[in-house]
């Protein structure tokens, strides 16, 4: 176990949620230990289907070509296309993070501007992104990833994002 290095009390100014990057209500697992330390662990729903959620991006890179990643709220957790070694297992970018908590699709337009998928990566960018939501929580997003300066994906992508959105929510739901 790693030590953070932080110290505090817990107060109800948020403070310790907004160094661990915990939103308000989202799930953490608690862990203990024979020696009683406590170990709190964001859960992210979405990340128990990411064997799942690989294939699935797989069919969707078969369907449309291109790049198809899943997200949780944090991190892209499946790519397929390509961009695996700049992708996978990085922080989803804040741009991404508001289009999940708008609870609603982005479809770039072609020469319309362009959103980072990670704030580590400078190579792509968000073609189309639709949350995957379920029982009315955003769990993360299905996304078309296009390298900068290629034209954006079109319809076909976008109703395969939406088409595979909802089919991931109906499994969480399950």
């Amino acid at each position: 176990m790693k030590a953070t290095g932080i110290v505090r009390r817990i107060d109800d100014l948020g403070r310790i949620r907004r160094t661990m990057r915990i939103r308000e209500g989202d799930p953490l697992e608690i862990f203990t230990d024979k020696d009683g330390e406590l170990i709190f662990k964001k859960y992210s729903p979405i990340g128990e289907l990411t064997d799942f959620s690989a294939q699935v991006c797989e069919s969707l890179r078969k369907s449309a070509g291109g790049i198809a990643a899943v997200c949780d709220r944090d991190t892209v957790i499946a790519v397929a296309g390509g961009a695996r070694k700049e992708l996978l297992e990085k922080a989803v970018s804040p741009q991404l993070g508001e289009i999940m908590d708008g609870r609603s699709a982005y479809r770039q337009l072609t020469g319309g501007s362009t959103l980072p998928i990670s704030p580590a990566d400078e190579k792509f960018c968000l073609s189309v992104a639709v949350p995957i939501l379920a029982e009315g929580d955003v769990l993360g997003c299905v996304l078309f990833v296009t390298p900068r300066g290629s034209n954006p994906g079109g319809e076909v992508e976008y109703k395969l994002a939406q088409a595979a959105a909802l089919f991931l929510g109906r499994q969480m739901e399950d």
